[in-house]
């Protein structure tokens, strides 16, 4: 599929979704086959989002995730750990502007090896079935490319059937140990075909992302209008009384 074509669905999915973002009735569900996903990176200033969406991943997402059942104070440390400098972090939003798959490309070089990275993703249970694990898993391939990066790595357990079938879709190499699996997947070299999409999906990014905040703000500010509504009300009955 072409880029031209890509970005048409995706204007008319876009237009689907501001019927949604405005409430207004509307029968047609959204189709993301074919479309560009809005990924966001996050920076320190998401860090809050971060922690939210981490931490509301139930005990075994949490073992999928991070391959033992973290805890609330390892994945704070976790958290802590993150350096924005270094990787890449992407996310995608919902409505509500919560996270509701997140990813980590983590970059290592050592000297006299090629560079490579490794990939880690998480998606919230309701938010399931719809590619997000996938779509992210692309983001990263696609700006790990325009990093000169060789390889990315993919450390799973055996279990994790949505990770392990990300890695096989994309051709990766699959190695299984008994309860773990490694995936690891060779990179073409960038080209300009990378390099001018990866700045088209940004700005898709972040321009789906400043219309949801927008929209969040609209609807916030009818919730207090229609708050401080309620409260006239209840205290002219109240004074009639």
């Amino acid at each position: 599929m072409t880029l031209t074509h890509t970005l048409a669905r995706t204007t008319v999915e876009a237009g689907r979704h501001l019927l949604r973002l405005t409430g207004l009735p509307q029968e047609i569900k959204p189709d993301t086959e074919g479309v560009l996903i809005p990924i966001c990176h996050l920076g320190p200033e998401q860090l809050p989002k971060i922690r939210r969406h981490l931490l509301a991943l139930s005990s075994h997402d949490r073992y999928l995730r991070f391959g033992y059942a973290a805890n609330d104070e390892q994945i704070t440390r976790y958290i802590d750990g993150l350096n924005f400098e270094r990787d890449e972090i992407y996310g995608i939003f919902n409505r509500n502007l919560h996270i509701v798959a997140m990813a980590h490309l983590a970059l290592m070089e050592a000297p006299g090896r090629p560079s490579s990275a490794e990939f880690g993703v998480s998606v919230l249970a309701y938010a399931r079935g719809r590619g997000y694990g996938a779509r992210l898993f692309e983001r990263a391939v696609m700006h790990a490319r325009n990093e000169k990066v060789s390889e990315i790595y993919i450390h799973a357990l055996s279990e994790n059937a949505p990770m392990i079938w990300i890695a096989r879709k994309s051709g990766a190499t699959l190695e299984r140990d008994g309860s773990e699996t490694e995936a690891y997947l060779s990179l073409p070299k960038r080209d300009l075909d990378s390099r001018v999409t990866e700045l088209v999906v940004d700005q898709y990014a972040k321009v789906n992302y400043s219309i949801k905040e927008d929209a969040k703000r609209f609807w916030d500010f009818l919730s207090k209008v229609q708050e401080i509504r309620q409260g006239v009300r209840t205290s002219r009955h109240q004074s009639a009384e």
